[in-house]
């Protein structure tokens, strides 16, 4: 595949992410490369690929938490470290809030630290931010709860909170969906919708195609390497619809079977439906053949 696959385009509005070229991993080896791309200040950007894609590693990239091993990588007009106080994120799993006695009010609080330092008590216009997070997520009623008490899907609601207090620019979430029943899902995706509206960035990391659909503008698709030693690349980008297609799909699915029995784990098996879902609606779309 080459590297210009997805071209810059000249003129283009103000861009949250420009890779040229890039790769990104550790130890100096490449976890994921030959990203060439621009992601507009406003966009809701599906990330989707298989374990071993690079995913995550892209991710850490964004924040100079992975290390730019080849070509150029620009976030928010400035190399990712420095961007890294106008973007927030919400890993996969926050072990160290729910091992800590601390409440949900305490853990999104801590969404302001970067900016406050962590001496410096909170004021009044503070509290109301954190207020206001927790309102929108739909977690105010439970704002002095243990964090450790709340189920999965309303922790993670809790995290994406403390993410929300700090007024980013740009936010990462490393698969915010796995695990979550339908109305933790749902409050999530209608979340990334309004903060697509509000002119924020949105990266999300899933394995579930309809996330894409329902709720992104673009979707970026990484391919695992034919071996364990070859670095993720990606199989396409660009507006969900285009991006999406069954060929595409397939390409960055190729190292697995799609039957239920050969995928390794749910979030291959997710991957797999949706490859079922295209192939459906290839059918309806093309007739019988």
């Amino acid at each position: 595949m080459s590297n210009s696959m997805f071209p810059v385009k000249q003129g283009s509005p103000a861009l949250a992410v420009s890779l040229q070229d890039a790769s990104f991993g550790y130890d100096g080896r490449s976890r994921v490369a030959r990203l060439t791309l621009d992601i507009e200040v406003g966009s809701a950007v599906a990330l989707i690929g298989p374990n071993g894609s690079g995913k995550s590693t892209l991710l850490q990239g964004l924040i100079g938490l992975a290390e730019l091993t080849g070509g150029s990588a620009t976030v928010l007009g400035a190399k990712p470290a420095l961007a890294r106080r106008q973007v927030a994120t919400l890993p996969q799993a926050d072990s160290r809030s729910t091992e800590l006695p601390v409440t949900l009010r305490q853990v999104v609080a801590m969404g302001l630290y970067r900016k406050l330092g962590p001496l410096r008590p909170l004021g009044r216009g503070h509290r109301r931010v954190i207020d206001e997070a927790l309102e929108r997520v739909g977690l105010a009623a439970f704002a002095g709860r243990l964090f450790g008490e709340l189920s999965g899907g309303q922790q993670q609601r809790g995290i994406l909170a403390r993410a929300l207090v700090s007024d980013p620019k740009l936010l990462l979430l490393d698969e915010p969906f796995n695990g979550l029943d339908r109305e933790n899902r749902d409050t999530l995706l209608e979340l990334v919708r309004e903060l697509r509206a509000e002119g924020r960035t949105v990266i999300v990391s899933t394995h579930d195609l309809e996330i894409a659909q329902q709720a992104c503008t673009h979707a970026l698709l990484l391919s695992a390497g034919h071996s364990a030693e070859q670095p993720g690349h990606p199989a396409s980008f660009g507006p969900v619809a285009e991006a999406l297609t069954l060929e595409a799909v397939e390409h960055a699915a190729g190292r697995f079977s799609r039957t239920d029995d050969d995928c390794a784990d749910d979030a291959e098996r997710t991957l797999a439906l949706g490859i079922a879902q295209l192939e459906l609606e290839d059918h309806h779309t093309d007739g019988p053949r």
